[in-house]
């Protein structure tokens, strides 16, 4: 039986590993040394592994493909070019340039065939983990009942990663959850080069990593291409771990590849200086000579060899249109879904407002326990609508009552009832991956996927968090405990400033709704959304259910919670001229509304503001702006318990703000508020000092 690769194909991987070293030679810096060793490695996956349309990059049959080492863009920047992806030579010289579709990490939603912004390290491969899970929970919605393998929902997901990415925390926690979920789906070749910037990583990395993932319940392989002295690129053996690993359903794969980065640099090979700087002129016109190449010449691609590897085009339409055969047959037995799957893929959903539950008749609750209500309400019509926590179900009520949990049936708990294709997720205790994962979910697309913890452990998703703003995915976080409210448990769990940290991360939108009428809003707008992620921070504590009116604020009537979606809103207007401004979120509104009583009692017209999210207040036009917040009225007060970073925009000089610039402590949450001065004679100072700078 002959090589997989034919002399050709070899000839394309020797003018891959150019191109790569000509690009960074080219911007004046980057990472070549990656690019270069692994070309056929991401050669086979691209020509003869991957199930592709280099035409459609959203192919719904697609295999996805992670290259969790991103600061080897290259690796996968040459191999789109190669095969007619979107991509051409004029692309790649003007690698880590303004404007380039080549920029200096591969980003999601600007180089087609990117599934995924890798940055940094360990994202990729946990976030693989949730493309992996998407996968399974769709067909399951779609497909359940298909032979495996047979279904038009089926693919794998294939990731290339490296030292780096296996040393960062997250891909360990994302490992293990892989494992317990026997994600057969999952394929990570882990590049084994052993050198990252600081040159070999024994100074810092000597675990035996195949064992580790062995001990995730992985199925580990593992291809040695060997060492300098005798060094073949094994891809036949390759692409046989591939295809043992294709066949290995109910474990997710790692192989090993033990390779030597910029193979085969002369002098450069096997060293940190070829991780991440330019070749040099003098080793770069060593490498072309060493294959054989002129080292004069730049760029160069012959056109055979072009139009060789662009055949991957017409594979991919033949694959295209296999499923395409398929897809059809599945789409004629199955109407009902078919047109769930259509719904789906246009972003829309139902009519969300006749499904709110009615808190009219309550008194006082905790937002959180309004959030669980509106996620039971809402998902009983939205089966795209999947989540859980990360060990919390029983404080974020994020559970969806009467859904098998997303597990093996044989991880089955006295507790939970599992089922490969459940809805509700058990993250356990790693709020990072489940951060990591819950994008891979939403990338991998069309469910909407959210994940609860703590408000004060966002800090531990917060990376993840990011990326999922940066890219614009949109995924959803129930965050809990959001301040000093939670009480006794003391200030480790007493969230102060992260309201303001998260507030400050742009394309997040961070909702404290006021009481349970505006999570439920909150949760209808957030669904309604598509583009970008969306945090709901929610009290555990009881706090006053609002008697509201049927549209606007008027006289002594508050205004409806429907507004929640403009962000902030006029919820009480004042009585007689107003003079005073008080703009709230969450539990401190109740206190606000308290304060105006005061105010009013003495003859001051206040206005109160219920603000749950400023991103949504900040998309609103001048005009409506100016009618919650008008410029001439300066004298303001603020009112958060966190600190009031960022008030200050919306107070002013003249403003004032009631917060907490300090840890809370360890007490009963009505003995805190008082102690801290959150309080509405609080209010009622700050405001009559506001009303004094202002000259009213």
């Amino acid at each position: 039986m002959g090589s997989v690769f034919t002399e050709v194909d070899h000839e394309a991987v020797k003018i891959a590993r150019v191109l790569a070293a000509d690009a960074v030679e080219k911007a004046g810096h980057g990472h070549p040394g990656t690019a270069i060793s692994l070309a056929p490695v991401a050669y086979l996956l691209y020509q003869k592994v991957l199930q592709i349309d280099p035409h459609d990059p959203h192919w719904l049959g697609r295999d996805r493909f992670i290259l969790s080492a991103g600061h080897s863009s290259l690796t996968q920047y040459v191999q789109l070019f190669l095969g007619g992806c979107g991509l051409e030579l004029d692309d790649l010289k003007a690698l880590r340039t303004w404007g380039s579709l080549t920029p200096g990490h591969p980003e999601y939603g600007h180089t087609d065939h990117v599934e995924i912004t890798t940055g940094p390290l360990g994202q990729g491969i946990a976030s693989a983990t949730g493309f992996a899970y998407a996968q399974r929970f769709e067909r399951g919605l779609f497909d359940p009942d298909a032979a495996p393998g047979e279904s038009p929902f089926d693919h794998h997901v294939y990731v290339i990663a490296g030292d780096g990415d296996l040393q960062e925390g997250v891909s360990a926690e994302a490992a293990s959850l892989a494992g317990h979920q026997e994600l057969g789906n999952l394929v990570v070749l882990y590049d084994a080069n052993q050198i990252s910037i600081e040159d070999d990583v024994d100074i810092a990395f000597s675990e035996d990593v195949a064992a580790r993932y062995e001990s995730y319940g992985w199925h580990v392989q593992t291809v040695d291409f060997g060492d300098s002295q005798v060094y073949r690129e094994d891809v036949d053996g390759l692409l046989n771990a591939i295809t043992a690993a294709q066949q290995e359903t109910r474990r997710p794969s790692l192989i090993v590849v033990k390779t030597i980065i910029g193979w085969p640099s002369p002098t450069k090979q096997n060293t940190g200086k070829i991780h991440g700087s330019a070749l040099g002129a003098d080793e770069l016109a060593l490498l072309k000579t060493a294959l054989g190449m002129n080292p004069e010449e730049t760029f160069v691609v012959p056109p055979t060899v072009l139009d060789h590897t662009r055949s991957l085009r017409e594979r991919g339409q033949r694959l295209r249109s296999e499923w395409d055969t398929k897809f059809d047959v599945w789409a004629a037995r199955n109407p009902e879904k078919k047109a769930l799957l259509d719904r789906l893929l246009r972003g829309e959903v139902p009519d969300l407002e006749t499904l709110l539950p009615d808190f009219s008749d309550v008194e006082s609750m905790a937002t959180r326990a309004a959030s669980g209500q509106v996620i039971n309400a809402l998902a009983a019509s939205l089966p795209e609508l999947w989540g859980g926590s990360a060990d919390l179900a029983d404080s974020n009520l994020t559970t969806i009552k009467g859904r098998a949990s997303f597990a093996p049936a044989r991880r089955s708990t006295k507790e939970w009832s599992a089922d490969l294709y459940g809805s509700v997720l058990h993250f356990g205790i790693r709020e990072h991956a489940m951060g990591a994962i819950l994008n891979g979910i939403a990338l991998h697309g069309p469910t909407r996927p959210f994940g609860g913890t703590f408000l004060i452990f966002s800090d531990y998703m917060r990376p993840a968090v990011r990326l999922a703003a940066l890219m614009g995915v949109p995924v959803i976080y129930v965050w809990t405990h959001d301040s000093i409210g939670l009480g006794e448990d003391g200030p480790t769990h007493q969230p102060v400033e992260q309201l303001a940290a998260l507030r400050a991360i742009p394309g997040l939108d961070v909702i404290r709704p006021a009481d349970a009428h505006e999570t439920a809003y909150a949760w209808k707008t957030m669904l309604e959304r598509q583009k970008n992620p969306a945090g709901i921070a929610l009290t555990r504590q009881g706090i006053p259910v609002l008697s509201r009116g049927a549209d606007s604020a008027g006289g002594s009537t508050l205004a409806h919670a429907r507004h929640t979606a403009r962000g902030g809103y006029v919820l009480a207007e004042a009585e007689g001229d107003l003079s005073v401004i008080l703009i709230a979120t969450g539990s401190e509104v109740a206190i606000a509304l308290e304060a105006r009583e005061a105010l009013h009692s003495s003859g001051v017209g206040t206005r109160v503001v219920s603000m749950p999210c400023v991103e949504w207040f900040d998309e609103q036009d001048d005009s409506y702006r100016e009618t919650v917040l008008p410029r001439a009225v300066t004298a303001r007060v603020s009112i958060e318990a966190g600190i009031a970073q960022s008030w200050h925009r919306f107070v002013g000089d003249s403003g004032r703000s009631v917060s907490l610039e300090h840890f809370g402590a360890s007490a009963d949450y009505q003995r805190l508020y008082q102690e801290f001065g959150l309080t509405s004679a609080a209010v009622v100072a700050a405001a009559q000092d506001s009303l004094a700078l202002s000259g009213k």
